[in-house]
């Protein structure tokens, strides 16, 4: 979040948020905990204790009412002293009842709710409590699925957090595949999980965190896109075998970085390569159409389905029947953040891809009974002023354990080798 927007109360930035939009207002529900966007929104202080529920109604203009049990009212007293807004105390579920008709009745609101649960991420309010609200008289409840977005914008430092996050990861990327390649060339053995002590090192070093240990699969386990060694499961590199490694890190506190990159223990044959081309071809088509998203008049239109239709759209046959997650995810604090995701498959996300924040591209094919999967992934900051790529593009596959690491790194980068 900008510095600016931290000065301003919460009821301020919410206000804010529905400027735009023809809302009546934003009615913000909690109980325990269901609702986790409503912490981050209203700003609560993590040792304020509320074992009751609450609203708090923000109209797009005039007066906000917040709506609270009175046994919670010296807490809640506390938490809203700089707030502009009314406290209405209420005891019995009948006397919520009449106050939540008072300030909802007629209005069409917002709620952390979507439409047949289209968008998990923001579907947090309970369907009693939705039912609730239009018995109330709400003329109408949507989704604050795109106002919730606003409150989630990097600030300078999340960005530059998130560069070094990047340098690291391509350091420890590129000390991983020449491990890799080192190893061919010796004919010596290398398994999955000496490389991923490679990266895994090289984060601790840098004093990040990965949360767990990333993906590093060789052959048949990199058609699992979630694939994890550990235990007894570590396989050792085989000659005409893919690798895909996935990696991730982050700054305590700041946004992550999270990339993936793939190689092959030789040089690579007709059939990877023509999957690794439909990979990339989809990766860039995604790009491609956030880049075309953003235009004369900058963000507001493009949503987060549309640049996953166009990546598999891009894919074709026969590649695109083994891709089989979405396009990419929003990067936060939280490696699959809570903003809109690049996805017409898991779910068909509606929301709008909005400046300050970010989101990976990476799509991949997973063919298991072909032995191999591929996915190539970079991530995209949406600046302001248009789209950015923070990470490095893969062009071309690692062919590892043949010439110089040099040429090999170069290649893979779309370097010219010519001198």
């Amino acid at each position: 979040m900008t510095g600016s927007s931290m000065t301003m109360t919460p009821v301020a930035r919410m206000q804010k948020s529905l400027e735009a939009t023809q809302l009546d207002g934003w009615l913000v529900y909690d109980f325990q905990g269901l609702n986790p966007h409503a912490r981050r929104v209203l700003d609560l202080p993590k040792e304020a204790f509320l074992t009751r529920r609450f609203f708090v109604w923000v109209p797009r203009e005039g007066q906000a009412v917040l709506l609270h049990n009175h046994i919670e009212g010296g807490t809640w007293g506390d938490i809203t002293r700089d707030w502009e807004i009314q406290r209405r105390a209420f005891g019995s579920h009948a006397e919520l009842d009449v106050a939540l008709a008072k300030v909802v009745r007629g209005k069409t609101i917002a709620m952390e709710y979507s439409p047949r649960g289209a968008v998990p991420y923001v579907s947090r309010v309970d369907a009693g409590t939705v039912e609730r609200v239009r018995e109330a008289g709400a003329a109408e409840v949507v989704s604050s699925a795109d106002l919730l977005q606003s409150f989630l914008h990097w600030s300078d430092e999340d960005l530059a957090a998130h560069r070094r996050a990047v340098a690291v990861l391509m350091a420890a990327k590129d000390d991983a595949f020449r491990l890799i390649h080192d190893r061919l060339q010796a004919g010596d053995p290398v398994t999955e999980l000496d490389a991923q002590a490679v990266i895994m090192r090289q984060i601790e070093a840098a004093g990040m965190e990965a949360g767990h240990p990333v993906n590093v699969s060789f052959g048949v386990n990199a058609a699992d896109s979630h694939y994890e060694p550990g235990g007894d499961k570590n396989a050792t590199l085989q000659p005409g075998q893919c690798v895909l490694i996935d990696l991730w890190a982050q700054e305590p506190g700041r946004p992550f970085a999270d990339v993936t990159w793939v190689g092959f223990a030789g040089e690579p044959g007709a059939e990877y390569l023509d999957a690794w081309t439909a990979v990339s071809r989809a990766r860039d088509a995604a790009l491609q159409t956030i880049v075309q998203g953003f235009t004369a008049s900058g963000w507001g239109q493009l949503q987060g389905w549309e640049a996953d239709r166009a990546a598999r759209d891009a894919m074709g046959e026969p590649w695109a029947p083994y891709f089989l997650h979405r396009t990419g995810h929003d990067l936060g604090v939280q490696i699959h953040g809570s903003g809109a995701n690049l996805d017409d498959y898991e779910t068909r996300d509606t929301r709008t891809l909005t400046p300050g924040l970010a989101v990976t591209i990476e799509p991949g094919t997973y063919p298991a009974a072909r032995g191999f999967g591929i996915r190539s992934e970079v991530n995209v900051y949406l600046a302001p002023g248009g789209p950015e790529l923070t990470t490095p593009v893969q062009r071309f596959p690692f062919v590892l354990g043949q010439g110089d690491w040099a040429g090999v790194r170069s290649r893979a980068l779309g370097e010219s080798t010519a001198g």
